[in-house]
């Protein structure tokens, strides 16, 4: 990997000969010597955990993304052959799992057949059969089989109407001085996290999320019977519709 000598050196010297001990219902064990692991916490850690895994996908013929500890295989799958190659490349990642004594957690592992034409193969994970999902969180970006990102457009347009509530009931103020900045800063972003990748696809999943920043505006003092589009105007926002248009 092109690590000069010293630097391996002073990397192990850092890692062995670490000791640690565990409290288990109030009584303190004795010292036993850390074999295995980083310590956590720390900027090597994540460094040497990144050296680590580099090797994991050196077999694979499926796409294989990584991101921190979170790993995911996909492909193609139109027949038996193709199904083959991805269970294969499962295979592949279990035996580096044992080869590396880094077990996958199976119980966390699932499998999702997308679009509506899929052929819906079924999978392993060594022994373990991978449970279907027909949507799962990614980074707090909730994916659906359909790709229609409707169910992420409802978990987004709940977490900021929850946050409204509270600034509603928890701020007795009605000044733009205080909600603008309020709204902006805690209710907007539930909006529009990650939205370049789950900008709605229908009509009615966009009038959802706008429907959040016409109540949001509606609640500041004297906003309360001029038109949304009036209101915009007045507290120098855009629609979040051009907003998103504006950030692609």
């Amino acid at each position: 990997m092109g690590i000069d000598m010293k630097i391996q050196r002073w990397i192990r010297n850092w890692l062995m000969g670490r000791l640690q001990q565990i409290i288990l219902k109030g009584e303190l064990s004795g010292w036993r010597e850390v074999t295995s692991g980083v310590p956590q916490g720390s900027v090597l850690g994540l460094i040497l955990f990144n050296l680590f895994i580099t090797d994991l996908e050196t077999k694979c013929r499926s796409g294989l993304i990584k991101f921190a500890d979170d790993t995911k295989l996909g492909g193609i799958a139109n027949s038996e052959e193709d199904r083959d190659i991805l269970q294969g490349d499962l295979n592949d990642l279990v035996n580096w799992s044992n080869r590396n004594r880094m077990k996958f957690n199976s119980e966390k592992c699932k499998v999702m057949h997308l679009g509506m034409t899929n052929k819906n193969f079924s999978y392993k994970l060594g022994t373990h059969r991978l449970e279907v999902t027909e949507e799962e969180k990614d980074l707090g970006v909730l994916v659906d089989r359909r790709m229609t990102m409707s169910r992420q457009c409802d978990v987004a347009v709940k977490k900021a109407n929850a946050v409204l509530g509270c600034i509603r009931q928890g701020i007795s103020s009605r000044d733009k001085e205080v909600l603008l900045p309020l709204y902006k800063a805690l209710v907007r972003p539930h909006l529009e996290y990650c939205v370049q990748f789950w900008s709605p696809m229908f009509k009615k999943d966009e009038l959802k999320l706008e429907r959040v920043q016409r109540r949001a505006t509606r609640m500041i003092r004297g906003m309360e019977n001029l038109s949304y589009e009036r209101r915009l105007e007045e507290l120098g926002l855009f629609s979040l519709t051009k907003r998103r248009l504006r950030e692609d």
